[in-house]
């Protein structure tokens, strides 16, 4: 059985996440983006700490996942593709969330199943 608290996938969730809710402190931003930003940069770091505690809950992952397509796409959908720096938060945060998500997903599958990843 895998340990709490010890993926370093979900670790660099909750930093991406609190890094993507902090942000629109140093960049410009309009209303819509800055809410963008705080709401789905604090449901990744939430998920990121559930993922960390519970490390055999698979949904999460994939919740992960979606979390972070959804950030990426915020600035066409949200209106703020013409703000450089909250644009490129949002594409490269995005991606990361995608990307460490997905990384995990094995490991919380064999989690969940109470073996160790890599075995059968």
């Amino acid at each position: 059985m895998a340990k709490a608290w010890t993926r370093w996938q979900d670790w660099a969730e909750v930093v991406i996440g609190v890094l993507v809710l902090l942000s629109p402190l140093v960049v410009e931003t309009t209303t819509g983006a800055m809410w963008t930003m705080i709401v789905l940069g604090a449901l990744i770091a939430i998920d990121g700490l559930a993922s960390l505690a519970m490390p055999g809950m698979v949904y999460g992952e994939w919740f992960q996942i979606v979390l972070g397509a959804l950030l990426f796409i915020s600035p066409w959908v949200m209106g703020y593709s013409d703000l450089t720096a909250a644009s490129w938060i949002s594409w490269v945060a995005g991606v990361l969330t995608v990307a460490a998500g997905a990384m995990a997903l094995p490991l919380a599958n064999a989690a969940h199943g109470g073996r160790i990843a890599g075995t059968a």
